[in-house]
């Protein structure tokens, strides 16, 4: 009897700790989602909510460890559940739509305080449950080892990552998503109150000492200031690592959609296996294959093998497992005696939000461009030699090691500022403007570049600066749609000013108006291109975020309207909906077309501009350009009219080209879409 009742209460602690952790992940890319369109769809704004995730986890770490050892049981209990009810207010977790920027805040400040008043209590809360619980459970007779507990979190955190893109997202409205999760969360806050009842009942009862795996007398004495640092340091660079190798391999490796998930699931596996059983993490396995595979990729920073796509997505990738089996392997061969644990887990947190703050908030604001990998790198050679001091062969080994990867870092710094005309780097990510010399003068071009995505170039010879290029030549579908337009006071809009190559296709009386969410483009656009200067048409600039802007606006009535704004990995896909394409319509004329830039590596998107003109009575049509000059590139545009007979003019109907379907795509609306439904 009395062990059936010790399974049932270890199974209702387990049950709440493992939905804490779900739906602790899973909020996290539903609110992202919700808010992303309101930002442009940059991945930034990913980065940016990682950053308010891991500090508010922080400060659930913080509550647990100081409720546990402040307050007595009733008042541990008292507080919580007071708490938790107070939570219920802020359901559903729905944004407010007031809180939509109009364009000039700064992003990342407007998202913290954003998901504060949307979300901020609930996380907070669910974040408390696995110290607090666990914290809980070692002083009742339950008697198991609290820390596979933690392994039970990280593993309920990775099905909510790995679920949410596969099985929620594509079968459940947005909407719904927040309405789901606010009952889910307030039948968890009704489970966390019955472990709370359960500890008041049985703290008082005679107490068998939790076991800990491997404890060893000593591990009751107060850690000290060297392990408490070894916690924050070994816990923060893993944290870092993660965020600096997805930034790697997404902005300057390629821009393949869902990249960043990979690295993330890495991250949390490490966790579940140090934290699960010590058989994973044996230090003498490790040393040597992590050591090496820090070498290879510090050098790679350099270019070659780290910026080739075959190559270096899975030497970061790899490296990442071996370097995070490093900091968490070693976190779980330091962890303590029970009644440290809750310290110890916020001295994780903390680390681990410091780590994100600095990739996530104070790198863009103080590096050129992504070199917090390098300085990473250098950061865990430093730890390992800081743990093996007292060991003179592998100090000399990790010493020798991080002057390695310190000078890699230089030589790629060094490198960079050769090669690159101008650098700059924002919540949005790092432009550059390179200039390309050929052997033939005439043929010299700037060009601007976001990671890895062009987004256009110049030439630089006077007499070809008004030479359109890449991809916007005058046989590629934007360059037809404009010309087969009224002749004479055109209006012409664009989503995506990059370095402005459209304004070249303006003449006196035209009215060009570009949306552009990022003030540093314009600034390039402006100091580095001529473009937009020398444009014969009004050129109109708004910065923001295109569909909030046009949403405000009075209709522009476009001749055209060019959505330029899908070919890296970031793709914003509030703005190819049938909302989107809604909003657009307002603003066209009888005869306008709306031209959808497609051109794409990894994502078929034509299909789903057919799809949305199909569910809107509008015609569509794929123009394929193999581009044969040697300025321009191979695109593919999607144009979209109310009226039939302006698609099908000359050269127009020559050079349509018929759209594959994907079997099974559905209308892409803002509640329903999902990029792993066109991936190529």
């Amino acid at each position: 009897m009395y062990e059936a009742s010790k399974s049932i209460s270890t199974a209702m602690f387990a049950a709440t700790i493992f939905s804490s952790a779900f739906l602790l992940f899973l909020v996290q890319p539903l609110i992202s989602k919700y808010i992303l369109p309101w930002f442009g769809g940059s991945a930034a704004v990913w980065a940016t909510c990682m950053v308010f995730f891991q500090v508010v986890l922080m400060a659930g770490y913080a509550y647990s460890d100081w409720i546990t050892r402040h307050l007595k049981p009733p008042h541990q209990i008292t507080l919580h559940v007071t708490l938790l009810s107070v939570s219920l207010i802020f359901l559903p977790i729905i944004p407010d739509p007031s809180w939509k920027p109009i364009g000039t805040e700064d992003p990342s400040l407007w998202i913290l305080v954003l998901l504060t008043s949307t979300i901020g209590l609930p996380y907070f809360l669910v974040s408390t449950t696995g110290p607090l619980l666990q914290a809980w459970v070692s002083h009742t007779h339950i008697g198991t080892d609290v820390y596979r507990f933690f392994a039970l979190s990280n593993l309920a955190s990775l099905l909510a990552l790995i679920s949410y893109p596969f099985l929620i997202e594509p079968q459940i409205s947005l909407y719904s998503q927040a309405f789901t999760w606010s009952g889910a969360y307030a039948l968890f806050a009704s489970l966390c109150a019955a472990c709370g009842f359960y500890f008041f009942r049985r703290v008082k009862l005679p107490q068998t000492k939790a076991h800990v795996q491997d404890q060893k007398p000593e591990d009751a004495q107060n850690p000290g200031l060297r392990t408490y640092l070894l916690w924050l340091s070994l816990s923060g660079i893993g944290s870092w690592l993660l965020l600096a190798i997805t930034n790697h391999v997404t902005q300057n490796v390629a821009a393949i959609p869902f990249l960043w998930l990979l690295p993330l699931v890495i991250y949390l596996l490490t966790f579940v296996l140090c934290f699960e059983s010590d058989r994973w993490y044996v230090r003498s396995r490790f040393l040597i294959p992590t050591a090496a595979l820090l070498a290879i990729c510090a050098y790679g920073l350099q270019g070659g093998i780290g910026y080739n796509v075959k190559t270096a997505i899975p030497l970061y990738t790899i490296g990442l497992f071996f370097f995070c089996m490093f900091a968490h392997g070693e976190l779980a061969r330091m962890r303590p005696a029970t009644r440290y644990l809750t310290r110890f887990y916020l001295l994780i947190s903390i680390g681990g939000a410091t780590g994100g703050i600095m990739i996530g908030l104070v790198a863009p604001r103080v590096l050129p461009a992504y070199y917090e990998l390098g300085i990473g790198f250098i950061i865990i050679a430093l730890l390992a030699l800081f743990l093996f001091q007292e060991r003179k062969l592998l100090t000399a080994a990790t010493s020798f090691l991080a002057l390695l990867c310190g000078y890699f870092l230089l030589v790629q710094i060094s490198d960079d500022f050769t090669d690159v005309r101008k650098m700059e780097r924002s919540f949005y990510g790092t432009l550059l403007t390179v200039d390309q010399i050929d052997e033939n003068p005439a043929n010299n071009i700037r060009e601007l570049l976001h990671g890895s995505v062009k987004h256009g170039g110049q030439y630089l010879a006077p007499d070809r600066r008004l030479e359109p290029t890449t991809y916007y030549g005058p046989t590629a579908g934007i360059g037809l749609a404009i010309a087969h337009t009224r002749s004479e006071g055109k209006k012409v809009g664009v989503i995506g000013l990059g370095a402005g190559t459209l304004a070249v296709y303006g003449r006196a009386g035209d009215v060009y108006r570009f949306y552009e969410i990022n003030p540093q483009v314009i600034e390039l656009a402006h100091s580095e291109f001529t473009f937009v200067d020398d444009s014969k048409a009004r050129i109109e600039i708004v910065q923001g975020d295109a569909r909030l802007s046009l949403e405000k606006e009075e209709p522009q009535n476009f001749d055209v309207l060019a959505i330029d704004a899908f070919s890296g990995d970031s793709v914003p896909i509030h703005l190819i909906t049938r909302e989107a394409v809604a909003v657009y319509l307002r603003h066209m004329n009888s005869k306008g077309i709306i031209a959808f830039h497609v051109t794409n590596t990894f994502l078929s998107l034509a299909p789903v501009v057919q799809k949305i003109a199909a569910d809107q009575g509008l015609y569509s049509v794929l123009i394929h350009d193999d581009a044969t000059n040697s300025s321009l590139r191979k695109t593919d545009w999607v144009l979209i009219a109310k009226d039939k007979q302006i698609l099908q003019t000359e050269p127009m109907r020559a050079a349509t080209s018929p759209i594959k379907s994907i079997f099974g795509l559905s209308t892409w609306t803002d509640d329903f879409n999902n990029l792993f439904e066109v991936l190529k």
